[in-house]
Formats: structure tokens, C-alpha cells, sequence
């Protein structure tokens, strides 16, 4: 079989060329067979597991995108947006950012790092695992230019599908003779008649929102970015200048105006000051520009009912022969085009349309800047292998709003009939007009980040085998949040916050191989967390690696020829960590005197008024995540087949609880005196399964094919819990997975029958005993639910587990990814899938005044009883019907095919003697198909609609 991939000899030889040459630097050279892990690189074949990387740069020649993190979960084992089960920490140049500020184009290499061995260097914020974002950075080679353009459409997937209004007039009569068979109509027949028939569909108004009046087909993405890079042995550059356009779906109103205007410059510059010491500095840069129409469209839309109100009044159906109604309309400030003024009532004395076309808009603006500035000292002459690092980095960002903002009138008009026809005869004002010519400032937010970290790293080879390699690493980073005093920010913070998002550890990492076959790694970090009491406030988080490569071996070569790479490793840690500790002071116990906040003191209780809200507990510690995991790395057959594995087993060992159900005694939570219940270590939860990516690559014909496989098996388990459930053992939550469903067992729906015997109080052991329901009155056509416990009452204690949610990770995903290269074509696609968890249809739950959707045509009547796929409908807020049961759970399992793109890449001879050294052409498609037996309601989105995404892109190198 011939192999495509560079032997080793091979790439020596050609990385000889390049260095003489210059071409490239022998630095650059191994730095591009290096991978990023925590505070320095490591070659490939050294790797211990529990780690992955994707080359991006490389990734982008196939598969474009502007998300840094695209397609991650189909091209890794062990990531879903989280890392086995849990959320990471993002570090972009080493310090704490968000993924979303980067762009693709921006970015280097990803690498994810899984295990806690592989983190404990990051101590208590990376202890659930980090991803590693790495910018480009410059070259030794002249000044290169690469420009990329994209334009592309969304198209929304699926709409909900809503009642006519008709439709709905005749169903929520329904409802309403389900509940009180006395109550007359809300809708009268000939009311639903002119409504079905479009007679004036301003006194029969019927709502689509979804219809081409209010929304576009489609709506267009550009962006064009330009790249450039170069340098010498003294100076090398990167910069990144990029601009993004996003138009929207709504064209009605203020709202077609809606945009997303974005403009991004990164540079980062390398200098080499001395042989000895070099310096860099990267600064990025975002501005974001949003304009956005007033007024909920989307909610208006999926709650509105199609009839409820008039949305415009036209003026020229208002009776002309009524001069108090014409003085009401000639004194209108705000009217639409002179022929409409906005409809409205009692209970809707503004609304979407008035938003929407006279109220105003909003203007977000969002600025992001980043600076980093560092230094690398090579220390060789004081001893070999020796270097030092220093990095800081500052990062700013600031949002506020530009609005405009008017109040304005509604009218609810009264309909006559004047000579055969519709007249308006007579009209009720809400609210009032008001006019402005300024903008003003809406809200803001702020957030200022710091980074800083130093380490010394030791690297040496004795007696040619013996290869050691060490870090001493200061590292830590402080995140300050401010918001007007009059706002809250997505995460609910008001006004200014006064603690600190703060890390601060020092690590230390020792390792060892010997011929690059057997490997050993100590690690520790000091961590220290202001959450705990003094005395509490520092740990050691330490960990330990072994491994050994198996085809280093010669009597493995011997014996295994086939294998070109085989590595076992192994791993244990235990790092402390305070994330799941949610606020400061959770260890002091305090005094509630008069409604105000007081630290405990002597002598503060007297009177009923004043009552212990919580006790304290000095003892307080750190939450550790206990790990094992064991990894297996091969290639097979010339690098036909690649593997790698791991599986972990994880225990999250003291999780806080108040111990009120056994850890303490009753009168700790009694009243008069209030609640002595202290926070406390105690509670613990599992994770463990495996992961994997095995890579098939071979060269068919002239097709150079690669197909990739990633996947994650995971469970999770509730270890310990601090609860007491009395003989109903089955509601315990220890035992149970972390994401457990838990709802009630459906027997179908009531029938006369059974509302009769439950209303004749039969004795339980009847054998027509119907257990009684606490949610409410029943009546036929309700659902019917089993008393699990057999006590006769059918309550929350009637609740049974029913599957897993797969919140954090469903028990299975997995990713494939395609790579056909053929001449100048390649084809790439990507998707990923997930199976195993469930879920409620709770969209579909319709009552009370919810706005009705097609899945109510199944509703319970005594004539469908048999066939019903829905319960009676209700003008209620029923509380028996709505709720988590066997009736709403579906299975959440699918495959989604994220992306598909086919590249041309312009021979290079086409371009020899020009500026323009190459071109290349896509095509692709996002987010293109659902393959799932649930797929209409997962695709339906009762907000704005989630779309498919088709662009066309140019790039060229100059």
C-alpha cells in the first residue's frame, strides 16, 4: 500500500531545506510538530492522553467557518459544548476569554484539554476541563496576503403551525363548555363565519404572523476578512482585519431595518530582541453594531391569538358623519401612512404592531479589547535547558444602548353596520402620544479582565536517553463586572458587583522519559479560593501520569509490524476547586434583624422580628474532583487507521448542602429563632465512561478519502445525597443519574366512568377505586395517572423515573466527519448525533389563553375517546394535564448533518507571473438535515426560527 504521509526521513530532509533556505526557521519547524497543553508544548508522540487538538489553520482549507470552535464535537472525542459532562474553562492566548470573540480565520490550533491530569496546572477554574485557543502568529517569509469574501443566505427550518383564527374561535368555545357547560359562548357563529370568510378582516381579524407580510424568505450573511503575514529572524506579523454584515427575518415595521454590523483587526507581532530574549504583543480588537426594532415580534407571534384585537384601525371605515370621532383623528400624533392607526384594547393598551411601527429602536453597541504582552528568555547560559516566560494580559469590554423611544395611543374600535356596510361608529383611546427628537442612552455594562503568568521550564536530555522536562508556573486572573444600577446583566448581576471572578494558583509539573518509551509526570498546584473561611483557603491539587509507548519495544515491532504507533497511558487527580461553591461568605452564618443582612454577633436576637437565617461553618472546603483515567493512542498500517481512547471515571466529592433533611437535627430550622442550618461538605457525584476518535485514511484510485468517527459514552450518577424520603425510596436522587427525568406514569385519559367513581369516595379496596388527583378538579378527557404508592392519592410522591435529560451529555454522541480530495476538489462533511435521553413536549401544552396550535385538532371529546391524542381542551390553567408525564416524553435521539462543503482550488500554473498566486471557490451549506423520528418538533422553534445556512466564498493569496 503506498503511503501518502511524509516518512521521517522524508520530513527531516525537507525540513533541512527549509531552514537553509530560510525559508523557515528550525524554531518554526518544531514548533508546528508541537501541541499546546497547559503552560508550554509537547510533541505528538510524548502526548499523554486525556487530550485533543485540531489544527484550525489546516481545518479552515476545507471547511470554512467564522465559529473558532466549528464542528468541534464531530472532529474530538469527548466534547459537546463540554467536556465529559461538564463546562470548561476557555483560555484564548492563555487567558481567560470567550470562544465567540474569535474568529475562525483568527485562529491556529484548539486543543481540549479532557483529563484533570491534564489541568491541574490551571488549578480551581480549570479544574472541569480547559480548551486552549491559539492565534496565528507570523512567519519567516516575504509578506503574504490572504483574503477570504462570503455571502450567504439563512432560510429558517420550521415555523410553528398555529390555528386560524376561525379555528381557534371554535375550539376555545369548546374549552369553555369543557369547563362549565352553563357558560355561554365567547365567539358567536356568525362572528366565527365572518372570520373564516375574511368578510372585513378588520372587524374579524385574523392574525398570521408567519405569513410573507411580516417576514422575509430568507436573509443574507457577508463577511469578508484579509489576512496578513510575514517577518524575518528579528520581526514577524500577523494581523487579521475582518468585517461581518447580518441582516434579519422580520420586514415589517421598524424591524426591516434590523442588522448586525461587526468589524474585528487582531495583530500580533513577534520580536526577537537578543539571542537570548524575545518579546510579542497581540491586541484584538471587536466592535459590534446592532440595530433592532422595538417591539417582540417573535413573542408576539407564538402567544398573540390570531383574533384578539385589531392591529391597525383603518381610517377610512371610521363613520365620517361623527365629528367627535374625526376631531379623535385629526388629533392623532402617530398614524401609519395617514390610513391606519393602531388597534389596541383594555387589555392591550400597547402593542406588537405599535412597537413595531411607531415606538422607535435600539441600538447595542458592543466594544471588546484584548492585549496581551509577553516575554521568553532563554536561560541556556546559566544552565542547559533552562528558559523563563512572563505573560499579562488586559481585557476590556463595554456595552450600552442607543434608543429611541416613543409612546403612542391604541384604539379599540366599535362596530356598526351604516347603510349595509362596516362602519366604525365608535372609538376607546388608550394611552398617550408623545413626540422626540433625541436618542438616549438605555443601559450599559462593563467587565474589565486580568491576566498574569510566570514560569520557569526545564528541558534537557542525559546520556542520550534520559529525557526530563519541567514547569514552574505563577499563574491567576481577576474578572470585575459592572451594570447601571437600573439593569442586570445576562448573568443577573445588578449594579456593580463587589467580589472579584478571581484564580490564583501556582503549579508545578516534573517529567520524565526514557527513550521516548517510558513516561512519568508528577503535578501540583497550590490553588487558593477567598470563597472559604481563613485557614480553608489553600490546597494542594496534585497528579500523577504514566505511560508507555509499546512500539518502541522491539519485541512488539516484531511481533505487531502493523503497528506504526501504539501508547498506553494512565493517569490519577484529585483537584480542588471552587466552582461549585456559588457565592462568597457560604461558611459565615447570618442574622435576618428587621428584614436587614447582619453577621452573627452576641446579643443581636430579640423578638419575633429578628430570626437566624443561616449558622456558619468555618470548616468549609474546597469541592475536589477525584479522577482516574486510563488512554490508548495507535496507528495502524502506514497510518491507514489511527485511535484514541479514554476512559474516565470521576468523583465530585464534597458538594454543598444545608443537611436540613439528616444532617442536623429539627430545631436547627424551627421557628420562632429562624434557621441555624449551615452549609457543609457532603454530598458527591460520579461521571465515567470512555471516548474516542478513530480516523480511517487511504487513498481509493485518485481519491485521497479520510473518514473520522468521535463519540462519547457517559454516565453520571447522584453518589451521595443528604435527603430523606422516608419509606418512598424511589424519589431519592441518590442512586440516580444526575439528569434524571422523573414524572408520572400516564393510564390514558378519564372517562365519565372514572369521574363517577372517583366522585363516589369508594373504598380503596373497590375494585372500581379510583385514585384521587391533587391537581385540580378532573373530568373526562383528562389524563389519568397511577398512584404509585398505592396510598390512594395520586401527589408528587406518585413520581417514578423515567430517563435521563441529557443536559450536560447525553449517554451517547458521537461525530463523523468526510474528506474526499480528488485533483483540485475536496468535499467535506460533518455531523454529529446524540441518543439516549428524553425529553416533555412542553410546547404543545396549550390551555388557559395559550395560543392554539394544530396538535389540539386531537384533542378528547367523547366522540374521539378512542382516538384522542390530546387532552379536553380547557379555558383553565389546568395543573393535572400540564405536567411531566409519560404522555409528553420523547426520545431525543438524532443525527444532524452540520455541514457540507465542496472547494476548487484553482490550478497554481493558472497564476504563475501574477499578483494573484492562488484562488480558491466553495460552496457550502450548514445545518442542512435532521435525521430523527421526533425531527418536526425538534426543528420547531417557538421563538425565532433556527435556519439553514447556504453560502457561496472566494479566497485568494497574493
Amino acid at each position: 500500500m503506498k503511503n501518502n504521509i511524509f516518512n521521517k526521513k522524508t520530513s527531516l530532509t525537507l525540513a533541512s531545506m527549509l531552514v537553509a533556505s530560510g525559508m523557515a526557521s528550525a524554531q518554526e519547524l518544531a514548533d508546528s510538530s508541537m501541541i499546546n497543553v497547559a503552560f508550554g508544548k509537547v510533541a505528538k508522540t510524548d502526548l499523554m492522553g486525556g487530550v485533543s487538538q485540531v489544527n484550525v489553520q489546516d481545518q479552515l482549507k476545507k471547511d470554512y467557518s467564522s465559529n473558532s470552535l466549528n464542528n468541534l464535537q464531530s472532529l474530538i472525542g469527548g466534547y459537546n459544548g463540554n467536556i465529559w459532562g461538564q463546562a470548561p474553562l476557555i483560555l484564548v492566548d492563555g487567558a481567560p476569554r470567550s470562544a465567540s470573540d474569535i474568529n475562525a480565520t483568527e485562529v491556529e490550533e484548539i486543543t481540549v484539554l479532557k483529563g484533570a491530569s491534564a489541568v491541574a496546572l490551571y488549578g480551581s477554574k480549570g479544574a472541569k476541563g480547559v480548551i486552549l485557543i491559539s492565534t496565528k502568529r507570523g512567519k519567516i517569509q516575504p509578506l503574504t496576503i490572504e483574503a477570504r469574501a462570503n455571502t450567504g443566505l439563512y432560510v429558517p427550518k420550521r415555523y410553528a403551525e398555529f390555528l386560524g383564527a376561525a379555528e381557534y374561535m371554535s375550539l376555545y368555545n369548546e374549552a369553555l363548555l369543557n369547563d362549565d357547560p352553563t357558560q355561554p359562548k365567547k365567539y358567536s357563529d356568525e362572528q366565527i363565519y365572518n372570520t373564516a370568510q375574511g368578510t372585513n378582516p378588520y372587524r374579524y381579524p385574523d392574525m398570521d404572523f408567519f405569513s410573507s407580510d411580516y417576514l422575509r424568505k430568507a436573509y443574507n450573511r457577508t463577511n469578508a476578512t484579509v489576512e496578513v503575514t510575514g517577518g524575518s529572524k528579528f520581526a514577524k506579523y500577523y494581523a487579521n482585519f475582518g468585517v461581518d454584515y447580518n441582516g434579519g427575518l422580520i420586514k415589517y415595521g421598524e424591524h426591516k431595518k434590523d442588522k448586525n454590523l461587526n468589524f474585528r483587526i487582531r495583530s500580533n507581532i513577534d520580536a526577537t530582541i537578543t539571542d537570548w530574549l524575545k518579546a510579542y504583543v497581540n491586541v484584538g480588537i471587536n466592535i459590534s453594531n446592532k440595530y433592532t426594532g422595538r417591539g417582540d415580534f417573535w413573542g408576539a407571534a407564538n402567544t398573540l391569538r390570531p383574533n384578539w384585537y385589531t392591529g391597525l384601525v383603518p381610517i377610512s371605515m371610521i363613520d365620517p358623519n361623527n365629528a367627535s370621532l374625526q376631531q379623535m383623528v385629526n388629533g392623532t400624533i402617530h398614524h401609519i401612512d395617514g390610513k391606519y392607526l393602531v388597534g389596541g384594547s383594555s387589555d392591550n393598551q400597547t402593542t406588537v404592531f405599535g412597537d413595531m411601527l411607531l415606538a422607535g429602536y435600539v441600538k447595542d453597541k458592543n466594544r471588546t479589547f484584548s492585549f496581551d504582552v509577553g516575554t521568553k528568555a532563554d536561560l541556556s547560559m546559566i544552565t542547559k535547558g533552562l528558559s523563563f516566560e512572563t505573560a499579562f494580559s488586559i481585557d476590556y469590554w463595554d456595552y450600552y444602548s442607543e434608543a429611541y423611544n416613543l409612546g403612542y395611543s391604541t384604539y379599540e374600535p366599535t362596530w356598526g353596520n351604516v347603510n349595509g356596510k362596516d362602519m366604525i361608529v365608535g372609538l376607546t383611546k388608550y394611552g398617550k402620544d408623545s413626540q422626540s427628537t433625541s436618542e438616549y442612552i438605555g443601559s450599559s455594562q462593563y467587565y474589565q479582565s486580568m491576566a498574569f503568568r510566570a514560569q520557569f521550564n526545564y528541558v534537557n536530555t542525559f546520556a542520550k536517553y534520559h529525557n526530563v522536562d519541567a514547569t514552574l508556573a505563577a499563574w491567576g486572573f481577576s474578572k470585575q463586572n459592572a451594570v447601571d444600577e437600573n439593569h442586570e446583566s445576562s448573568s443577573g448581576v445588578k449594579g456593580s458587583a463587589y467580589h472579584k471572578t478571581t484564580n490564583a494558583n501556582l503549579g508545578l509539573r516534573l517529567g520524565y522519559n526514557y527513550n521516548h518509551t517510558y513516561y512519568a509526570e508528577l503535578a501540583a498546584a497550590a490553588v487558593h479560593s477567598p470563597k472559604l473561611a481563613e485557614g480553608h483557603r489553600e490546597a494542594i491539587s496534585p497528579s500523577v501520569t504514566l505511560g508507555w509507548r509499546l512500539s518502541q519495544e522491539k519485541w512488539f515491532k516484531n511481533t505487531l509490524p502493523f503497528f506504526d504507533e501504539a501508547k498506553v497511558n494512565a493517569s490519577y487527580a484529585v483537584l480542588n476547586q471552587d466552582i461549585d461553591i456559588s457565592d462568597y461568605y457560604m461558611y459565615k452564618g447570618y442574622y435576618n434583624m428587621k428584614g436587614g443582612w447582619y453577621q452573627w454577633q452576641d446579643g443581636t436576637q430579640g423578638g419575633n422580628t429578628n430570626s437566624s437565617v443561616r449558622g456558619a461553618n468555618d470548616q468549609l472546603t474546597f469541592v475536589k474532583r477525584k479522577e482516574w483515567r486510563i488512554g490508548l493512542e495507535t496507528s495502524l498500517f502506514n497510518g491507514l487507521v489511527t485511535l484514541d481512547f479514554n476512559y474516565f471515571n470521576q468523583l465530585t466529592d464534597g458538594l454543598l448542602t444545608n443537611g436540613s433533611a439528616t444532617l442536623y437535627p429539627i430545631y436547627f430550622n424551627t421557628y420562632p429563632n429562624g434557621s441555624f442550618l449551615p452549609w457543609t461538605n457532603y454530598n458527591q457525584d460520579t461521571r465515567k465512561g470512555f471516548d474516542y476518535a478513530l480516523y480511517v485514511n487511504k487513498k481509493i484510485g485518485k481519491v485521497d478519502a479520510k473518514l473520522g468517527f468521535t463519540g462519547q459514552v457517559y454516565s453520571s450518577e447522584a453518589k451521595r445525597r443528604e435527603e430523606n424520603n422516608g419509606d418512598n425510596t424511589y424519589l431519592n436522587a441518590q442512586g440516580q443519574p444526575l439528569d434524571v427525568i422523573r414524572g408520572y406514569v400516564c393510564e390514558g385519559f378519564f372517562t365519565q366512568q372514572d369521574i363517577d367513581h372517583l366522585n363516589a369516595n369508594l373504598e380503596q379496596s373497590d375494585p372500581n377505586f379510583v385514585p384521587k388527583h391533587t391537581f385540580g378538579e378532573v373530568k373526562a378527557g383528562d389524563l389519568k395517572y397511577k398512584d404509585v404508592n398505592g396510598d390512594g392519592v395520586v401527589d408528587s410522591k406518585d413520581q417514578v423515573v423515567m430517563g435521563k435529560y441529557g443536559w450536560s451529555a447525553c449517554p451517547y454522541i458521537f461525530g463523523v466527519n468526510l474528506t474526499l480530495k480528488w485533483k483540485q476538489f475536496t468535499l467535506f462533511a460533518a455531523g454529529t448525533g446524540q441518543m439516549g435521553a428524553k425529553a416533555f413536549r412542553s410546547n404543545d401544552w396549550r390551555f388557559g389563553t395559550s395560543k392554539y396550535t394544530t396538535v389540539v385538532r386531537g384533542r378528547w371529546t367523547p366522540e374521539t375517546a378512542a382516538t384522542a391524542t390530546y387532552p379536553r381542551l380547557t379555558a383553565l390553567e389546568n395543573s393535572n394535564n400540564f405536567r411531566n408525564s409519560g404522555f409528553w416524553i420523547y426520545r431525543t435521539d438524532r443525527f444532524d448533518l452540520n455541514k457540507v462543503q465542496l472547494t476548487y482550488d484553482m490550478p497554481t500554473r493558472w497564476f504563475e507571473g501574477k499578483m494573484v498566486s492562488g484562488m480558491s471557490v466553495y460552496l457550502l451549506g450548514e445545518s442542512l438535515l435532521t435525521i430523527s423520528k421526533n425531527r418536526k418538533y425538534m426543528e420547531t422553534s417557538y421563538g425565532s426560527p433556527s435556519c439553514r445556512y447556504y453560502n457561496l466564498g472566494l479566497k485568494m493569496s497574493f
